[in-house]
C-alpha cells in the first residue's frame, strides 16, 4: 500500500532523514517518536510532498509520489491530509468555514474567492463537527476555541478532504493531558471506524504504547526501531532517546481507567 525506500532529506550538509524504509500493507495506525530534530516532521512532510526528498521514493498503491507534479501532487495532498502541532485554523473564521477548507482543492477558483459551499458540504462539515463531539462550536469563530476543540476541528477539515491517510505532525504536543486523551482517542476511531491510515509523529512513548498498532523509532535522521507497541522495552526506548534520557514507563491500568472516565464525560463539551 504505502512504500518507502531510501528515503533521504538534506539540508545543505545536514542529513534531516537517512535512508528511511518503511512498508505499510494495510491501513494501520502508526505511532513515530524520538526526540525533538530526529527527522520526524521532515518524514512526515516528505510523505504529504510538503517537502521533496533529495533522494529516494515513495509509492502508494503502486503510484509514485515523489514523481507528482501540478494538479496530480495537489490531488495526492487531498488523499494525504496533515493535521500540524499549531491547527493552521484561520483564527477570525467561523468553525464550520475553517472545516470547509478541507474542500479547497476539488473547488472552483471563483467558487473560492466568494466563499461559496454547496448544502451537502456544509451540512457534511456538520455531521463530522458532531462526530468529534464539537457540532455546537460550528457558528463560533475559531480563535474562540481550546485548544483540544481547535485540534478536532483540524482533524475534521481534514475528514473533508476524504484522505486515505491522515499525518499528525505533534498533534497533541501544545495540549494539556485530557485534551490529548480525547484528541488521540478521536484519531484511534477515524482510523478503527473508517480504515484510514494514521501515522502520528509523538513525543511520550505512553501515547504511542496506548493508541498505536506500530511504532516507529528515529534518531539523529534515522530509523532505529519499527515493531509493535509490545516490542517498545525500556532497552529499546533507550536506544531510541539516548542512553542518559529521562522518560516515564506507561501509566498505572488505574490511572489510564481514571482518565478515560474524565475523557468520556468531557468529550462533547470541554477541551
Amino acid at each position: 500500500m504505502l512504500n518507502i525506500d531510501a528515503l533521504t532529506k538534506r539540508f545543505g550538509d545536514k542529513t534531516a532523514v537517512d535512508a528511511a524504509n518503511i512498508s505499510v500493507g494495510t491501513p494501520t495506525m502508526i505511532g513515530v517518536i524520538g526526540r525533538s530534530g530526529a527527522g520526524k516532521s521532515t518524514l512526515l512532510r516528505m510523505v504529504n510532498r510538503l517537502s521533496d526528498a533529495t533522494t529516494g521514493s515513495i509509492t502508494y498503491e503502486g503510484e509514485e509520489i515523489t514523481a507528482l507534479r501540478g494538479a496530480a501532487k495537489r490531488n495526492w495532498q487531498s488523499r494525504c491530509a496533515m493535521i500540524f502541532q499549531q491547527f493552521n485554523l484561520v483564527p477570525r473564521m467561523d468553525v464550520v468555514s475553517n472545516v470547509l477548507h478541507g474542500t479547497l482543492n476539488s473547488r472552483s477558483t471563483l467558487a473560492t474567492m466568494f466563499n461559496l459551499y454547496p448544502q451537502a458540504d456544509i451540512h457534511r462539515a456538520i455531521e463530522i463537527l458532531d462526530r468529534l463531539g464539537i457540532a455546537d462550536q460550528a457558528p463560533k469563530r475559531a480563535e474562540a476555541l481550546s485548544g483540544g476543540q481547535q485540534q478536532r476541528v483540524a482533524i475534521a477539515r481534514a475528514l473533508m478532504q476524504d484522505p486515505k491517510i491522515i499525518l499528525a505532525d505533534e498533534p497533541i504536543a501544545s495540549l494539556d493531558p485530557m485534551n490529548a486523551q480525547v484528541v488521540m482517542q478521536s484519531l484511534r476511531t477515524i482510523h478503527e471506524e473508517d480504515g484510514r491510515m494514521v501515522i502520528a509523529n509523538l513525543h511520550t512513548l505512553d501515547t504511542a504504547r496506548r493508541y498505536c498498532d506500530r511504532v516507529i523509532g528515529m534518531r539523529d535522521g534515522r530509523i532505529v526501531f519499527d515493531g509493535t507497541p509490545a516490542q517498545l522495552t525500556t532497552g529499546v526506548a533507550r536506544d531510541i532517546y539516548g542512553a542518559g534520557a529521562d522518560f516515564s514507563e506507561a501509566a498505572t491500568s488505574t490511572e489510564i481507567e481514571t482518565l478515560d472516565r474524565q475523557t468520556t464525560c468531557a468529550a462533547g463539551a470541554y477541551a
